[in-house]
C-alpha cells in the first residue's frame, strides 16, 4: 500500500511514526488497536466494483494474499519510517528479496552483490537465483569501484547489507549509490540491522530498501515477515531495461505499471504480479505482532546500541579474544562510516574472533546461560551463535571467508537485558572456551 502523505517525515518524528502511522482507530468499533482482519476474501459492492479491483483500477481489498488491512498498516508503516513512497510486506525477508528482483529481472539478467551477506542470502543469490537464470557478480563492498567494475550490460541491480550481518560491515551507501545511477540500475539496500531508526538508506541514494521484519521491527522473535519498500524516485524508464515495468503487462490488459502507477509502479506490479502468482503474502497475525514491535523500535534500538557497545569495548580488552568487528570501536575501520550512517550506534549484531578456533567457538557457544543459542538475531533477548557450524555451515570455505564467517568467529546479537548481566554471561562462558 502507498504511504500516507498525512505521515510525512515533516509532520511528525519517527518515534511518532512507530506508533501511528498507518493506522486510525476502526470505523465500526473504534478499537485503538489495529484489528487482526482473519479472513481470506471481501465482499464486493457489485459486479463492477469486483472488476475494477481485478484490473486495479480501483483500490481496496479483493483477497488477502494480496492485500489485507491488517498488513497495509505495517506496510505503511514502515514506508513512513523509511521516508519511501510504498511498501509491499511478505512472509519472510527472504520471500522479500525474491519479489523484489522478480519485478526487476528476465532469465539471463545479471546484478552485482555485496559478498558481506548472511550466508542464507549468500546461497539465495548464487544457487537458487541461479536455477531462474539470474547470475549475481559478488564482490569486495569495501571499495565502491568494485561494484563498477563488475557491472555488465546484462546486469539489473546492486545489492547491499548497508550493515552487513554477521560481522557488522558497514558499507558507504552514498558511493555505490553514484555507481548505480552512473548506470542507471537501482540500488537495493537491505536494512534490516541498522532499521530506519539508525539509518534510512533513501537519504544517502538507495532505490530499493528489504527488511527482515522478523529481526528488530518486530523484535521479540515470534513472527516471521518481510517488506520490500520503494523510494519513488527511481526512473525507470531512462535504461530500457525494466519492461516489466514499462511495457504493457498482458495480466492487465495492457496495463504499463510504471506509467499508470508512477512513483509506486513498482510496488504495485511486485504486488499485482509477485503476490498474486507466487504467493508469500503475510499472514494478519503475524503483521499484528510485528505492529506490535515496531511500535517499541525506537526505545529498543536505543538500548540494543548501548549494550553492544559497553560489550564489545569488554570483548576488545578480552585475553581470549583476539579479535572485534563492531563499527561502534573507534579502532574500527568502519567506525567514521558508522558515524555517518548510523550515528545514533552501530547496530547490536557484530562478531569476535577467539584464540581458540572452531573449538573454542563451540564450546563457548554451549557455556553460555543468559545467551540464547540460536539462528536468529534482533531479538529482546541477548543471542549467540557459532555461524561456522550453523547458518554458514552450507557455505565453502572460501565463501565463509569471504562473509567473515572463519572457524574462530562467534556472532552475537546484543539484547536490551541489564548490562552487568550480559557480561557476567560471556565472562563465564569465555572461561570454559
Amino acid at each position: 500500500m502507498t504511504a500516507d502523505k498525512d505521515d510525512s517525515p515533516d509532520t511528525y518524528g519517527i518515534e511518532t511514526r512507530a506508533i501511528h502511522a498507518g493506522a486510525r482507530p476502526d470505523a465500526t468499533t473504534g478499537a485503538r488497536s489495529t484489528p487482526i482482519y482473519q479472513t481470506t476474501s471481501y465482499v464486493f459492492e457489485d459486479v463492477d466494483h469486483a472488476a475494477s479491483l481485478f484490473n486495479l483500477q480501483t483500490f481496496g481489498y479483493l483477497y488477502s494474499r494480496i492485500t489485507n488491512p491488517t498488513v497495509a498498516v505495517l506496510e505503511e508503516r514502515i514506508a513512513s519510517l523509511e521516508n519511501g513512497r510504498a511498501a509491499v510486506a511478505t512472509a519472510s525477508g527472504h520471500a522479500a528479496q525474491f519479489l523484489a528482483f522478480f519485478s526487476l529481472m528476465e532469465p539471463g539478467d545479471e546484478f552485482v552483490s555485496s559478498r558481506n551477506l548472511y550466508g542464507g542470502s549468500i546461497t539465495q543469490f548464487g544457487l537458487s537465483f541461479k536455477r531462474l537464470g539470474w547470475t549475481c557478480h559478488f564482490v569486495d563492498p569495501s571499495r565502491p569501484e568494485n561494484f563498477a567494475r563488475a557491472i555488465t550490460p546484462k546486469c539489473k541491480a546492486i545489492f547491499i547489507e548497508g550493515l552487513a550481518n554477521p560481522g557488522g560491515v558497514i558499507v558507504d551507501i552514498e558511493a555505490v549509490a553514484d555507481v548505480a545511477r552512473a548506470h542507471k540500475i537501482p540500488l537495493i539496500v537491505d536494512n534490516t540491522l541498522a532499521t530506519p531508526f539508525l539509518c534510512r538508506p533513501f537519504e544517502w541514494g538507495a532505490d530499493i530498501i528489504i527488511h527482515s521484519a522478523t529481526k528488530f521491527l518486530g523484535g521479540q522473535g515470534n513472527a516471521l515477515g518481510g517488506l520490500v519498500v520503494e523510494s519513488g524516485k527511481f526512473d525507470w524508464f531512462a535504461s530500457g531495461k525494466f519492461p516489466g515495468l514499462t511495457e504493457p503487462d498482458p495480466a492487465y490488459h495492457g496495463l504499463t505499471f510504471a506509467e499508470t502507477f508512477g512513483d509506486f509502479g513498482y510496488s504495485m506490479k511486485t504486488r499485482a504480479v509477485g503476490l498474486r502468482d507466487f504467493g508469500p503474502c503475510l499472514a494478519p497475525m503475524n503483521a499484528y505482532l510485528l505492529l506490535q514491535g515496531v511500535e517499541t523500535l525506537p526505545l529498543r534500538m536505543a538500548r540494543h546500541c548501548d549494550n553492544a557497545l559497553a560489550v564489545a569495548e569488554y570483548l576488545d580488552n578480552h585475553p581470549k579474544v583476539d579479535w572485534v568487528s563492531y563499527a561502534g570501536l573507534k579502532s574500527s575501520p568502519y567506525n567514521a562510516l558508522a558515524q555517518k550512517y548510523t550515528p545514533r550506534g552501530a547496530g547490536s549484531v557484530f562478531t569476535f574472533g577467539l584464540r581458540g578456533g572452531f573449538d573454542a567457538g563451540v564450546r563457548m557457544v554451549e557455556g553460555c546461560v543468559l545467551f540464547s543459542h540460536l539462528a536468529n538475531v534482533g531479538d529482546t533477548r541477548s543471542l549467540v551463535l557459532h555461524p561456522a557450524s550453523t547458518t554458514h555451515r552450507q557455505l565453502s570455505d572460501e565463501q565463509r571467508e569471504m562473509s567473515g564467517a572463519t572457524p574462530d568467529v562467534v556472532r552475537l546479537s546484543i539484547g536490551i537485558e541489564t548490562i552487568d548481566d550480559i557480561i557476567a554471561d560471556l565472562d563465564q562462558a569465555l572461561d570454559k572456551a
